[in-house]
């Protein structure tokens, strides 16, 4: 095509845009614009719903792989295709950018995304911040308590990345995953990282221990499924400095390996388990894996960290990215609390240990807010990193409830309050409910700045699944909640950009 058809094609897109908005007084989004085989395909919303749009000329035919109501305006025909997954489906077929791709070892942020909407914003947000984005991200316990299926949030993935234009690539992280039924039902939907969740499997009881019965446990570890035996992993790793980069040095004694085997022993084996499924049962699957093991009650020792990695090395189990279980509390929806100096001082030897095999990423979870461990991670400078966050998205969106339907935001918050004992249970939280307001007490301008209270935060970020799976009508509180951010777009992904823009920052 020469630059003349180039610019009468141009021409003609810009008049089929201007026809369909003036026409039906709709709002295009602009970045969404894409040309491909003589069609133009668009996003709009249209009061408070969104479509897809597919135009032509005039004579002939939309794709038929987009299911949709025909109507013609001018010498322009336009397909209007409901955001269903048969035309997410489609997309991903046309447009390779809205497909999840493995992002490696690169500096990573996931966008744990629960209403399906915030997607748009966080693409702004990661933009030049030298994060690659990992967009459609969420756990089956998640999912489970949001009502919501994996392909639904794939499929608000795919227009969210359609909307912004974005074609730098994002990954898609299935999160927590416990059982080989976990892991068919996150690939069916596509995604591409896969994060293993062995905290079953972890020993605690390792710890207090007597010797005579640590070493009775230490005996009876699966060892065919470790491909070694007792004599020949003490000899690994007793009467051996363990050496790494900085000059950190770990010369374990047999007890520390004795009480590392028998606490993580069969977290070793159940993640091989899950890693051989993954790769055999899906060989041309594109998939990466990351290791969960911070669910534990006791911060991961450095040999911890180095045990597991060289015996899931020697095993043949290639990791993206880990996350351990740091010292200090890593609540949800606050800030880190902790010793800042020493979690620097923690970092620098996981970060060794990482590098060491292979380079993995270190990985964040209850990411949201920890603002202080960003400054420090970020003054460090080395290695890379991978953050999760979800529930400040969520708190993001209540944050826009509370400034524009105050109403809804009184109940949401009360209903918060009446659950809260119950949802509480599965977090790790200090907040003191006798320290939330009543929000029947506050002034309209009082409801926003609960938003920037640590106890109120977590009190509403604990019962996000009751909120948001409490009925199923036009009147349930997810209906309405998602109504307001649709009115309120632009102060619901004002506040997302700039809240993700604290996050990001630190880092630089």
């Amino acid at each position: 095509m020469n630059k003349n058809e180039l610019s009468i094609t141009g021409l003609k897109n810009h008049v089929a845009v201007q026809e369909f908005r003036s026409s039906q007084r709709a709002h295009v989004y602009e970045n969404s614009i894409q040309q491909q085989d003589g069609h133009l395909y668009f996003l709009v919303r249209e009061s408070y719903t969104k479509f897809l749009i597919v135009a032509a000329e005039n004579g002939d035919t939309t794709p038929s792989d987009f299911q949709g109501q025909q109507v013609t305006l001018g010498q322009f025909v336009f397909l209007r295709c409901e955001m269903s997954p048969v035309n997410a489906s489609a997309l991903r077929s046309k447009f390779g950018f809205t497909k999840p791709v493995l992002i490696g070892k690169d500096n990573s942020y996931g966008f744990g995304d629960r209403l399906g909407n915030a997607g748009p914003a966080h693409l702004r947000s990661v933009r030049k911040s030298g994060f690659r984005p990992v967009l459609a991200q969420q756990s089956i316990r998640e999912l489970d308590r949001t009502n919501r299926t994996a392909q639904e949030v794939m499929d608000a993935a795919s227009w969210s990345v359609f909307q912004e234009g974005f074609t730098e690539g994002f990954g898609a992280d299935a999160d927590h995953l416990k059982t080989t039924d976990h892991i068919d039902r996150m690939v069916k939907a596509g995604f591409t990282m896969f994060t293993i969740d062995p905290s079953d499997h972890v020993v605690n009881e390792a710890l207090s221990m007597d010797p005579e019965k640590l070493d009775k446990a230490f005996s009876s570890l699966p060892w065919n499924q470790l491909r070694s035996q007792p004599d020949e992993l003490l000899q690994r790793y007793l009467g051996k400095e363990l050496k790494l980069k900085n000059n950190l040095i770990h010369a374990p004694s047999k007890h520390d390996v004795l009480k590392g085997m028998v606490k993580y022993g069969h977290v070793i084996t159940h993640t091989k388990k899950l890693a051989d499924y993954l790769e055999n049962t899906y060989p041309d699957h594109p998939a990466e894996l990351e290791l969960s093991v911070d669910e534990t009650e006791l911060p991961t020792t450095p040999f911890e960290h180095y045990l597991i990695a060289s015996e899931l090395n020697r095993l043949g189990v290639q990791l993206v990215s880990l996350a351990p279980r740091f010292c200090g509390d890593f609540e949800k929806g606050i800030d880190f609390k902790g010793d800042l100096d020493q979690f620097k001082e923690d970092y620098q030897q996981h970060l060794a240990i990482a590098e060491r095999f292979g380079g993995y990423k270190l990985s964040i979870h209850s990411g949201s807010d920890k603002f202080s461990v960003y400054k420090v991670i970020g003054s460090i400078n080395s290695g890379s990193v991978h953050v999760k966050t979800a529930g400040t998205s969520y708190l993001e969106a209540l944050r826009t409830v509370a400034k524009a339907d105050p109403e809804l935001f009184r109940e949401i918050l009360s209903y918060s309050i009446k659950q809260f004992s119950e949802d509480k249970k599965t977090y790790h939280i200090s907040s003191n409910l006798k320290n939330v307001p009543s929000p029947g007490s506050l002034e309209d301008s009082q409801l926003p700045p609960l938003l920037d209270d640590d106890d109120t935060r977590q009190v509403l970020h604990v019962a996000y699944g009751s909120i948001l799976s409490a009925n199923s009508d036009s009147n349930s509180f997810k209906a309405r909640l998602m109504n307001s951010l649709s009115e309120n777009e632009h102060l619901h992904e004002k506040n997302l950009e700039h809240h993700f823009y604290k996050h990001l920052e630190p880092f630089k």
